[in-house]
């Protein structure tokens, strides 16, 4: 590293005037250069941790204040090139909106939630004024105005989630050493008012069916029955079925992504590889299910192996299909749900989805334990499970109370009991 003077050659050349302004140093006569005067004097040059030439102007070379000192700019930074702790400064410059851009590209996410995070960024950061700004030059108060700005455009449940994907980003831009610290701190957001689940009747679940066409009734029995994620009803084959246990495999779902045909992956996550119980209403929903429709073999992406090399194209045989025979995409289904929720008085908002909770919340009032309900739903721990229907399990302050009488008595013993040959004093 090195501090040069911008303003006066290093290597004068034959009949050069010397400077008529600053004369001569403490060492030397010096001589202008073509840019003397012109910005500031001192020039700090470097290479990164890449090799990459860097270099940075100051108006003073030493000086009391680290920001305008070249000699103490110099000192930092080649501290923390000997540390490893040194700052990217090109990627500081980036604007947040191509720094998100290249830090999504690395992401290990399912095409989904790519596609979910690329939508949060397109929408919500992109295009606004953070999106424009440096990375560097980001601060609490921009991310408290642009915090303000989205709670006046989308739902603070929403929110909260777009906010996650922009706080990753600065986190990850920390490690990256593209800043040092994150902007993140000390920007609060509007509360996310508690919504209860909707949680449909016995007889809401049997009027979805009656009002769905008869090719895709089973689908509610199947989503009521075994609290199955929707994309996990419709990527079942009929081999994952064994009737005589009454049983399913959860081994794969059908996922669709805006621009690409649907295709089989694995489960949303390691525990939602699962296997079922099936109640003896599914099973005779799908046993009519496949006598009326059998499933035809059709030819769908598998890319259930996190080797992507190992991705394959082969014949699935699914239990629900088109009438073409081809997977459901979700815009179907969703065109097909839509009145059949009218018809059974389902509000507004509440997809397939709100069967899984009328699964959960029946083996909740029945008894089940925080750990079964989670094995069942195939959530990753208990405690998804548990903030997911916290309400929902009975109030036992009664049985508890219950228990320790049982246990200790109803009547406290205030006094010792006298062991035989001791006196007790009065």
């Amino acid at each position: 590293m090195s501090i040069y003077d911008r303003w006066h050659k290093t290597r004068p050349s034959p009949g050069d005037e010397p400077c008529r302004e600053h004369g001569r140093s403490k060492t030397a006569t010096l001589y202008p250069t073509a840019d003397h005067g012109k910005g500031d004097r001192w020039q700090v040059r470097w290479r990164d941790e890449n090799g990459v030439q860097r270099k940075k102007n100051f108006a003073k070379r030493d000086g009391i204040d680290p920001d305008k000192c070249a000699a103490a700019f110099d000192a930092k930074t080649k501290r923390e090139l000997d540390t490893g702790t040194s700052l990217d400064i090109a990627a500081g410059q980036l604007k947040v909106r191509d720094y998100g851009a290249e830090w999504r590209k690395n992401l290990l996410h399912r095409d989904s939630t790519a596609q979910r995070f690329q939508r949060v960024f397109r929408i919500h950061v992109d295009p606004l004024p953070l999106g424009g700004l440096p990375m560097t030059r980001v601060r609490p108060m921009h991310l408290r105005a642009w915090v303000k700005d989205r709670s006046e455009v989308i739902a603070p449940s929403t929110l909260a989630v777009v906010w996650g994907n922009v706080n990753s980003m600065f986190s990850a831009a920390v490690a990256d050493r593209v800043i040092s610290i994150s902007p993140c701190t000390s920007v609060a957001l509007p509360d996310v008012p508690h919504h209860p689940h909707y949680i449909p009747s016995d007889e809401q679940v049997h009027q979805l069916a009656a009002a769905l066409p008869e090719r895709f009734a089973p689908i509610i029995y199947d989503a009521a029955g075994c609290g199955h994620r929707q994309g996990e009803i419709m990527g079942l084959e009929l081999d994952s079925i064994d009737f005589d246990a009454c049983e399913i495999d959860i081994t794969q779902q059908l996922i669709c992504v805006t621009g690409q045909e649907p295709y089989l992956g694995p489960p949303k996550t390691k525990t939602s590889v699962r296997t079922t119980k099936v109640p003896a209403v599914t099973i005779a929903a799908l046993a009519r299910h496949i006598e009326r429709f059998p499933p035809a073999e059709t030819e769908i992406w598998d890319r259930t192996d996190p080797d992507k090399r190992k991705h394959h194209r082969r014949v699935a045989r699914l239990v629900f299909t088109t009438a073409g025979g081809r997977p459901i995409p979700r815009s179907s289904w969703a065109n097909l749900w839509a009145p059949a929720a009218r018809a059974a008085g389902i509000p507004k908002g509440n997809g397939v989805h709100t069967l899984r909770h009328y699964f959960a919340t029946r083996l909740i009032h029945n008894g089940a334990s925080v750990k079964r309900v989670q094995l069942a739903l195939g959530h990753s721990s208990p405690m998804i499970t548990l903030n997911t229907y916290v309400g929902e399990w009975p109030d036992t302050d009664s049985e508890t109370s219950s228990i320790i009488d049982a246990a200790l008595g109803s009547v406290p013993r205030m006094c010792p009991v006298p062991l035989p040959g001791r006196k007790v004093r009065s």
